[in-house]
């Protein structure tokens, strides 16, 4: 029997996204989010306020990237998610992580996280049920210690993914079925 219980963010596991972006001084500022989501296969949706620093630096750049952070970054991660830009202006000096700039859209790439989407940006979605930050992804590299025959080994990229909880971080690493195959013995 299920028993009801209070929670606002029932879905389990959330991603732990570093989302990246200049401020107007050039220096860099990233912040942690885990309501991200894709909307097509080139197409994230990110549900932020308009008051986090990263947004305003968004719609001034037209561009931002995404990380997907990883078991070996869980401290760096967590301090983009508790430190503010808006009052730390050195927060991402702070973290001791090193940086790019993307060769294709004005922001910046974090190189200790193993996968990163570069993504231009295309509208803020400010209505009750807007997605937020909207963009177009239009590259991802990932580092060559987390490919295997030119695709992403998630048994080697230690993904982490939030649990709203117990306000946890868990990696995510393990293969237990074939997507589109195993549901094939039933039908």
């Amino acid at each position: 029997m299920k028993k009801n219980i209070k929670t606002t963010e029932a879905i389990f596991p959330m991603p732990v996204l570093m989302i990246a972006t200049y401020n107007e001084d050039g220096t860099v500022d990233v912040m942690n989010a885990a309501w991200g989501m894709m909307l097509d296969r080139d197409v994230i949706a990110l549900n932020l306020t308009e008051s986090h620093k990263t947004v305003q630096n968004i719609k001034n750049n037209k561009a931002f990237t995404v990380s997907i952070a990883d078991a070996k970054h869980v401290k760096e991660a967590d301090y983009f998610g508790i430190a503010s830009a808006n009052k730390d202006k050195d927060k991402f000096a702070k973290s001791g992580l090193t940086y790019e700039k993307s060769p294709l859209v004005n922001a910046p790439i974090i190189n200790e996280f193993p996968i990163c989407m570069e993504c231009e940006f295309i509208e803020y979605q400010s209505n009750d049920y807007g997605c937020g930050v909207v963009g177009k992804i239009v590259n991802v590299s990932a580092n060559e210690e987390v490919i295997t025959n030119d695709n992403v080994d998630i048994t080697k990229l230690n993904a982490i993914a939030f649990d709203p909880y117990t306000h946890g971080y868990y990696k995510v690493t393990e293969k237990v079925g074939n997507a589109f195959k195993d549901g094939m013995e039933i039908k």
